[in-house]
């Protein structure tokens, strides 16, 4: 059974985009309170347990539900169980959320970049989603922001691409740029090729995203996130202007 700091919600919709990879939308009555880009515990019982793991929250707190990008873990304890529930199921969530990967104002510089790696797009859509609903309100703070998100193949990219294509119609202040590392695959992908940390100088120079006018997040895989901090201190990024997510650690020998 769930303690009482957890609550049942629906399960209202869901998104596959690949046989490992879904968004799930839980409605939420009353107040859920969070910041964009911290992150929530999902749990199903087991018999007697309760098997949970955290989530980033993909919508805006501005939203009338909670969504998240999940990848299946084949042999993991909760995403199997996840994968089999349809709409009208229910599951657990924490009532308290976490995390401090969060926007960036204390640096004062009005540029944002965000690298990601398939799920570790997230907490991204969170921040750029309730960017532009303040925006829309006439909170203008002046940022930019730039997205460069990494995935195997066009498809895994799909559902938040179109979002971002939408709103670089709307807005001159968010570019967003997808890559894919498995190019043999989708021979009909026509954009970037290669994992995300092969292009980040690239853009990071064409956009103006440089050391002295941006802060930069890392969110997804943890080799990328390595990979990715070498390449930003060669460019001159400090530690402070670097902020990291890891999905998973990476154990000793795999």
């Amino acid at each position: 059974m769930a303690g009482s700091d957890f609550r049942s919600v629906k399960l209202v919709d869901r998104i596959d985009l690949s046989d490992e990879l879904a968004i799930f939308k839980l409605e939420y009555p009353g107040q859920f309170n969070f910041i964009p880009g911290q992150y929530a515990t999902l749990a199903l019982t087991d018999g007697d347990k309760l098997i949970q793991r955290p989530y980033s929250i993909a919508s805006s707190p501005y939203d009338y539900y909670l969504e998240f990008f999940i990848e299946l873990v084949p042999n993991g304890d909760l995403t199997p169980r996840l994968w089999q529930l349809k709409p009208g199921a229910s599951i657990y969530i924490r009532n308290r959320v976490a995390g401090r990967f969060t926007l960036d104002r204390k640096s004062r510089l009005n540029s944002h970049l965000m690298i990601a790696t398939v799920t570790g797009i997230a907490p991204f859509v969170s921040m750029i989603r309730t960017y532009y609903r303040d925006f829309k309100n006439g909170k203008d703070e002046g940022l930019r922001f730039a997205v460069i998100h990494g995935a195997s193949r066009s498809w895994e990219l799909s559902y938040y691409q179109e979002e971002f294509y939408t709103l670089m119609k709307l807005v001159e202040w968010v570019s967003y740029v997808p890559t894919i590392s498995r190019w043999w695959e989708d021979t009909g992908w026509r954009g970037e090729l290669g994992r995300v940390e092969d292009i980040v100088r690239k853009y990071t120079d064409g956009l103006n995203f440089d050391y002295q006018r941006a802060v930069a997040y890392l969110c997804g895989h943890p080799q990328m996130i390595e990979n990715a901090k070498d390449i930003l201190a060669r460019a001159r990024f400090s530690r402070e202007q670097i902020h990291e997510e890891k999905y998973f650690v990476i154990k000793e020998g795999k």
